[in-house]
């Protein structure tokens, strides 16, 4: 597996559940994944007007993708976190849901962000994120 080195950089502020910066060895290979959103796989939205549970659908999701390509949230290095709101209680519901989970493990870099509007009707949240992508294990049977 790919060291990831995450650091708290003990000089600034201590931030809330993430890290400073996140380094990723050279020749690691990097996922860049699309905006996860809080549809299900017929594409209809999961929790209209409930923050959290569009969070947690959007978490699935993203994990869900990620292990479509050999890695998982334990893997991400950065993320940012969209939200439709402008006071920053509605950011906590979806910041909660995140530190909560998989996805909030390392812990990685993220930006948690408030905006007036996302792609899809009635859609909350939005997280994009930057992954490694290990290398398959190889074992002595696999070699042969």
């Amino acid at each position: 597996m790919t060291p990831i080195h995450r650091t708290t950089v003990p000089t600034l502020f201590p931030p809330p559940g993430y890290a400073h910066a996140a380094v990723v060895e050279a020749g690691a290979r990097l996922a860049f994944m699309a905006g996860s959103v809080p549809l299900d796989p017929e594409g209809n939205l999961v929790g209209e007007g409930d923050v959290p549970r569009q969070t947690a659908q959007v978490i699935a999701n993203l994990d869900e993708a990620l292990r479509a390509i050999g890695s998982d949230l334990s893997q991400v290095v950065a993320s940012t976190v969209y939200v439709v709101g402008g006071e920053p209680g509605v950011l906590s519901e979806a910041w909660e849901v995140v530190c909560a989970s998989a996805l909030h493990a390392g812990p990685h870099t993220s930006t948690l962000l408030g905006t007036t509007c996302l792609g899809y009707p009635g859609q909350l949240v939005e997280i994009t994120a930057t992954a490694v992508v290990p290398e398959p294990a190889t074992t002595p049977e696999a070699a042969r």
